[in-house]
C-alpha cells in the first residue's frame, strides 16, 4: 500500500514542477514501500553506504541468503568474519554488529519515534558507530515513510538533479536548495521520483 498522502503529493508536486510530472507519469505505477522493520532498514542503510545501488542490492542478496534470517540476535552472534563472506568489508561487518547489539540493549525506543521530529531521530541514530546523517535519512524515508526527506548528500539524487535541472553538469548545493524548495512538504515523494528517473535513464 502506498503512503496516505501519496495522492495529494503527486497531484501537488505535478502543478508545481514540469520535470517531476512527466516522471510521475512514467513512473505512476511505482510507490514508496517500506523495506521492512526498524533493524533491517538500517541495516540494509550501512550495506549500501558508498556503493551504486546494482552492487548495494548484490551484497544485501548475498547476506539475506547466506545469513536466512537478518535479525539482532542473528547478527550479534555472529563473526565479523561471517559476514565477511558475504561482501561486506570488516568496517560494515563491525557497524552491523554494534547496531545489532544496540537494538538489544534496549538503546532506541523505537515506539517513540513515530512522534519524533525527523532531526531528533537522525541525532539519536547517529549515535551509533557507522549511521550518519545519509544512513538516518534513508531511515526516515524506507521505515517510517516521512514525507518530506530531502538528502542532499545522496549520489542518486544529485546524479538524477544534474541530469534534469542542468544538462548534466555539477549543480552546487544553494541552486540544489533553491530548486528544490518547490517540493516542500513532499521532498521524499519528489526524491523517490528523481531516483526512478535513473532506471529511465538507463532503460531508455
Amino acid at each position: 500500500m502506498s503512503p496516505a498522502y501519496w495522492p495529494q503529493s503527486i497531484a501537488e508536486l505535478s502543478a508545481r514542477d514540469p520535470v517531476l510530472r512527466a516522471l510521475i507519469q512514467r513512473y505512476q505505477s511505482h510507490v514508496l514501500q517500506p523495506r521492512g522493520d526498524a533493524f533491517v532498514t538500517l541495516a540494509r542503510s550501512i550495506v549500501g553506504q558508498q556503493l551504486s545501488v546494482s552492487a548495494a542490492r548484490s551484497i544485501w542478496q548475498r547476506l539475506n541468503h547466506g545469513v536466512g534470517n537478518i535479525s539482532p540476535v542473528v547478527i550479534a552472534g555472529m563473526q565479523s568474519a561471517r559476514l565477511r563472506q558475504h561482501g561486506l568489508s570488516q568496517k560494515k561487518a563491525d557497524f552491523l554488529i554494534g547496531l545489532a547489539e544496540r537494538f538489544i540493549d534496549g538503546s532506541f525506543d523505537q515506539a517513540r519515534w513515530q512522534a519524533s521530529a525527523d532531526e531528533d531521530i537522525i541525532a539519536e541514530l547517529s549515535t551509533v558507530k557507522g549511521i550518519g546523517r545519509w544512513t538516518g535519512e534513508m531511515f526516515l524515508i524506507f521505515c517510517l515513510l516521512r514525507p518530506n526527506v530531502l538528502p542532499l548528500d545522496d549520489a542518486g539524487l544529485q546524479r538524477a538533479m544534474r541530469l534534469h535541472y542542468n544538462d548534466g553538469k555539477p549543480l552546487s548545493r544553494l541552486k540544489t536548495q533553491r530548486i528544490t524548495r518547490p517540493w516542500q512538504p513532499w521532498c521524499t515523494v519528489a526524491t523517490w521520483f528523481m531516483w526512478r528517473s535513473l532506471d529511465l535513464a538507463k532503460n531508455g
